[in-house]
């Protein structure tokens, strides 16, 4: 299996790489892209409605708070990158593990 680029562990913390599809048919993972994981959202990149679903769709995956998903990088950009503090769960869907 290739090494993953898209996510790193930083102590309990996992440290991801996305590329978001906004105005999508729903929200789901698609897979790495091009060093990121590609996401797809329903809603529409206005007025940060796209960065807040898809931080609730992470707080759904990997089963936190909203509050313990941090937007590090990419505000108003495709390309983000976000801190999950402390995941209790890991979707078979993301292809990330903890090894």
């Amino acid at each position: 299996m290739t090494e993953q680029v898209f996510y790193r562990w930083q102590g309990d913390d996992l440290i991801l790489k996305v590329l978001l599809q906004p105005k999508a048919s729903s929200n789901q993972w698609v897979g790495p892209v091009e060093g990121r994981m590609k996401i797809r959202i329903t809603a529409p990149p206005i007025d940060g409605q796209a960065n807040g679903q898809l931080i609730e769709f992470l707080a759904k995956q990997f089963n936190v708070a909203k509050s313990q998903i941090q937007l590090l990088t990419g505000e108003l950009a495709r390309q983000k990158t976000l801190r999950i503090h402390a995941p209790r769960a890991l979707p078979a869907a993301s292809g990330i593990n903890k090894s």
